[in-house]
């Protein structure tokens, strides 16, 4: 379970103040899959930052009763100095995992070739979320926070991407930050809209996308 308990997230952008949520609480249920929908600039993941503790709030607080992964396709933790190996390792000893267990699962699932022992800084975008996605699905996480990293790569990396977190989800549950309804079908069991700050939970997954779709045909507020 996560539980965001008046969770308020605001900050400066180029267009000026900018507000995610506004004493938001909500509760994320346990072995759950859910999509995360809204707009671009919805906020969407931001939030999964927040739930995940890599950006810290303006106030309130995230609770969770498991582990949590960080934001898969956030590669913002990798240093760009070292290269794929010595960030896996880096990370596998954060979180306490088998060293050479999780180098060897991401070499084989993230396909970067002799560019998984080269400097980060080298990657392309889609590397670097291959990377991200590869060493986050090998670590065994209670929930996964997913940032439309199934979008990257050929038609294959996306099946094996899917077979990945299928398997994941067997005994974990997951948030999804998705645009495709097709993703959120196969994917999820459950969704919720963010709009304005506000969440709204859904068990049918259609009448969530009805939801989404309706937000995205009329303009945003503010």
């Amino acid at each position: 379970m996560i539980q965001l308990d008046n969770l308020t997230k605001h900050f400066w952008t180029k267009s000026g103040y900018k507000t995610i949520c506004e004493d938001l609480s909500a509760t994320f249920p346990t072995g759950k899959s859910v999509a995360l929908l809204g707009r671009n600039g919805a906020g969407k993941s931001t939030m999964l930052k927040l739930i995940a503790g890599t950006i810290r709030p303006t106030r309130g607080r995230v609770r969770s009763t498991g582990s949590i992964s960080y934001p898969v396709g956030f590669s913002g933790s990798f240093h760009p100095d070292l290269t794929g190996v010595q960030n896996t390792r880096f990370v596998a000893r954060l979180y306490g995992v088998d060293t050479d267990m999780l180098v060897d699962f991401v070499e084989d699932f993230a396909e970067l070739g002799p560019h998984f022992r080269m400097p980060f800084r080298t990657y392309s975008s889609g590397m670097r979320s291959r990377l991200s996605f590869g060493v986050s699905m090998g670590i065994p996480f209670d929930t996964y926070l997913v940032d439309e990293v199934t979008a990257v790569g050929d038609g294959a990396f996306r099946h094996k991407s899917v077979a990945v977190f299928d398997k994941r989800m067997e005994d974990a549950g997951a948030i999804v930050v998705t645009h495709s309804p097709h993703m959120v079908r196969r994917l999820c069991t459950m969704a919720a809209v963010l709009e304005d700050g506000e969440l709204i939970f859904y068990d049918d997954i259609e009448a969530a996308i009805e939801h989404h779709d309706h937000n995205l045909a009329v303009p945003a507020s503010g």
